[in-house]
């Protein structure tokens, strides 16, 4: 009989070491552990990448008798696998599931298991350029798997050994379950059951064959977050009374189908797919979690009304697949090939493509198999579209009853026959952020929908930066609550409005190590989420969602927005309300100052500003509290201050009338002095890039390669950005400034007359 030893505990870490005998400089760990729970999110870009040696005594005896699979469920990036010196296996890949089989390289008595993880630069491994934190280490739990002679298959892929697909038809489904064994022998019988939700037994076959059919009457569907009902399934080989193995997996009845004028059907009814993406890192920890910060993350994503969620950008832990089961989130699995094609990483992306497939078939929340994010930024090559393919028709080869799909950048071109490739599309798309304005957002999608009306197009990311930053006048990019607050507003009512996009996800559910980031006040971050790294506050914007997604049978509030921002100048103020009720009346010190509705969701109420001033929201029988105070002076804790800026805009030199450093880079780029300006700047930026690129490979890696040229699609979402911000930005391409190289630009921008329409303004 199969059995399943947890050995988390105990562990000899020794970091920035190759040698799998090394003991000196060993410290104890358990798992799951990573060596950048600090230095991977505190800014620089310079997180510890190399290789770290993870040691420990294994038993013989201890372990009984049987063949011993070694299960590793997360080693990032590569890792090799020694036992007593004697190397055994080598993996590339950091977010599935492997395994090593050990049994003929034990020895009576103590062995030593040594795994050497290593999270340095590899131009063969995905990924080597993202806007997130390569956390290396054993940050999931690693097992011994012992089995005997004859098993459940343990080789394929780290893929469980049995594979169901249940069809249905009319009020019943057909299931089919195949298993993989080993080594089975005459005499042995391979028992399947399926139970219902409750554990009840429903039906058994037992059989020779490693392939089956089971028919269920009036089958249960499994339907979103309505009705997640889930049957399981349990395959055991016996011989006589004997188990000899046994596996086991929970699967869920649904059929979907992806309109390109309907969005999302789920068993025949319109389900729209509402929902977020979602890093698995949290502050303190890395990406090393523990069960309860997974459980943690679910509850608090059923709780904004999600009705899918995008795993992004890798494989992630198999507890949460059976969370999003459970809670009934429709979801896009996907690998990490990621914003920069490598011509040696194909295989890379085969394998972690089979693994992704094989290990999740099972889970009846996934819908779609990802095929790459953003991989285009640089532009599409023949070599990238034929990976492509290769990846397109592997999904579908692998797994006929799912599609597949792509996160495209938005300056990738809609005619691109990059796009034509998946099954559904989805893009990437910023504007209101990264340039351009929030009403553009829309309406991009009704151009693509017009022109590829059999395509079913949605929004794979969206979204923008809040930090503890306040203000009572929002602009784009000045890193507020308030703004982000203002953006998600709008991108609600547009895109939630639109039933013909299959899906959208705002990015990001929670804010996220990227230590190349140096933005908001807080190096090492992406501040996107609409709640915090260490999942402690909810942004304005997670309520701004929870009153459109959640309905008031189920999870009636009020929210007054704006409670970390209590000190305001202006003598009348704008106060925010979000509420899934219809009405909503304010009181200022106990008086009322009206009722309103509002079918957006969405109230905002004028208050005079006077003193201290107690607001008290009321939505039928729920109330809110928040207090502002009238002050003479902004106060400038609500500012950003760049955290180790080489200047701050209120450094800069700005004379009425001419460019300054504080200017988006799309006004200077109006006129011809300020194209030419900028002409001789970007030539400057490719200098210093690359240089980088002759630098050592951690260093180069770290960053993005930018195209600086004028006309690029890049650019023209960048627009928006004051040069001073763009500049501080090209930290995630490993290029900084100096003072002085800032301040001598600024001077040169004094210099251009502002056109006679922006002078206006």
């Amino acid at each position: 009989m199969r059995k399943i030893l947890k050995i988390n505990e105990g562990w000899q870490f020794i970091k920035d070491c190759a040698d799998p005998a090394a003991t000196e400089g060993a410290v104890s760990v358990n798992l799951p552990h990573t060596w950048n729970n600090e230095d991977g999110y505190d800014g620089g870009s310079d997180y510890f990448r190399g290789s770290c040696v993870y040691s420990k005594n294994l038993n013989k005896e201890e372990l009984g008798d049987g063949l011993h699979y070694l299960e590793i469920r997360g080693a990032n990036s590569s890792a090799d696998v020694y036992l007593n010196g004697e190397h055994l296996a080598h993996h590339d890949g950091g977010y599935s599931t492997w395994r090593v089989n050990l049994t003929g390289n034990l020895v009576s008595g103590d062995n030593k298991l040594s795994i050497v993880v290593d999270n340095a630069p590899n131009e063969t491994v995905y990924p080597q350029m993202a806007d997130f934190t390569f956390y290396g280490g054993l940050y999931r739990d690693v097992y011994i798997v012992t089995v005997n002679e004859t098993h459940f298959d343990l080789d394929y892929y780290g893929a469980p050994g049995i594979k169901i697909t249940p069809v249905v038809e009319g009020k019943d489904a057909k299931v089919e379950v195949e298993v993989y064994v080993t080594d089975l022998k005459e005499g042995q019988q391979i028992v399947y059951t399926i139970y219902d939700k409750e554990e009840n037994e429903l039906q058994k076959i037992t059989s020779s064959d490693k392939k089956v059919v089971f028919e269920i009457k009036d089958v249960h569907l499994w339907h979103g977050r309505k009705d997640p009902y889930l049957y399981c399934c349990e395959a055991e080989i016996v011989e006589g009374e004997e188990v000899i193995d046994n596996v086991c997996s929970r699967f869920g009845c649904r059929t979907f189908k992806i309109d390109p004028n309907n969005g999302f059907i789920l068993n025949g009814e319109e389900y729209p797919l509402r929902g977020v993406s979602r890093h698995q890192d949290r502050l303190g920890f890395g990406n090393a979690l523990l069960p309860e910060h997974h459980k943690e993350d679910m509850e608090l994503i059923f709780e904004v009304g999600a009705t899918t969620i995008r795993l992004a950008h890798y494989q992630h832990d198999q507890y949460f697949y059976d969370l999003c089961d459970e809670y009934g989130m429709v979801v896009w699995a996907e690998i990490p090939y990621i914003s920069r094609h490598m011509p040696t990483g194909r295989e890379n992306t085969i394998s972690q493509m089979k693994e992704l497939v094989a290990q999740n078939y099972n889970h009846p929340s996934i819908v779609v198999w990802g095929l790459s994010n953003e991989i285009t930024i640089s532009g599409s090559t023949p070599d990238l579209l034929e990976n492509h393919n290769i990846l397109n028709d592997l999904c579908h080869e692998m797994d006929k009853t799912r599609l597949t799909t792509i996160a495209s950048v938005s300056m990738c071109k809609i005619d691109d026959p990059y796009i034509q490739i998946p099954d559904v599309v989805s893009y990437n798309h910023y504007f209101g952020w990264y340039g351009g304005e929030t009403d553009m957002n829309g309406p991009w999608f009704d151009k693509f929908h017009a022109t590829y009306p059999n395509i079913p197009i949605g929004c794979s990311e969206y979204g923008c930066e809040a930090l503890n930053w306040h203000t009572s006048d929002p602009k784009q990019g000045d890193y507020t609550e308030e703004y982000q607050a203002y953006y998600h507003e709008e991108l609600i009512k547009q895109l939630f409005t639109r039933k013909y996009m299959w899906a959208t996800h705002v990015w990001n559910m929670f804010d996220f190590g990227a230590d190349a980031r140096a933005e908001g006040g807080e190096n090492g971050q992406n501040h996107k989420g609409l709640m915090t790294m260490d999942r402690k506050y909810k942004k304005d914007s997670f309520y701004a969602y929870k009153a459109w997604l959640r309905s008031p049978e189920e999870a009636p509030f009020v929210h007054i927005c704006g409670k970390r921002y209590v000190d305001r100048v202006e003598d009348v103020t704008k106060v925010t309300v979000y509420s899934n009720l219809p009405e909503v009346e304010l009181f200022v010190n106990g008086e009322s100052i009206g009722k309103k509705t509002a079918p957006d969701h969405f109230f905002y109420f004028d208050v005079k500003n006077v003193g201290e001033s107690k607001l008290r929201a009321v939505a039928g029988e729920y109330t809110d509290e928040s207090i502002i105070n009238k002050v003479e002076t902004f106060n400038e804790a609500y500012r950003l201050v760049e955290k180790g800026a080489i200047l701050n805009w209120f450094d800069i030199d700005a004379p009425e009338g001419y460019f300054s450093l504080n200017d988006k880079l799309s006004d200077i780029m109006s006129c011809l002095p300020g194209k030419l300006w900028f002409a001789k700047v970007g030539m400057k930026i490719k200098k210093k890039m690359d240089e980088n690129k002759k630098d050592d490979g951690e260093k180069k890696s770290g960053g993005f390669d930018v195209d600086l040229s004028g006309g690029g699609g890049l650019m023209q979402m960048m627009g928006s950005f004051t040069v001073l911000r763009l500049t501080s930005m090209m930290g995630m391409a490993n290029v900084s400034f100096t003072k002085e190289e800032l301040l001598k630009m600024n001077k040169e921008l004094n210099k251009i007359k502002k056109p006679k329409e922006l002078r206006n303004k």
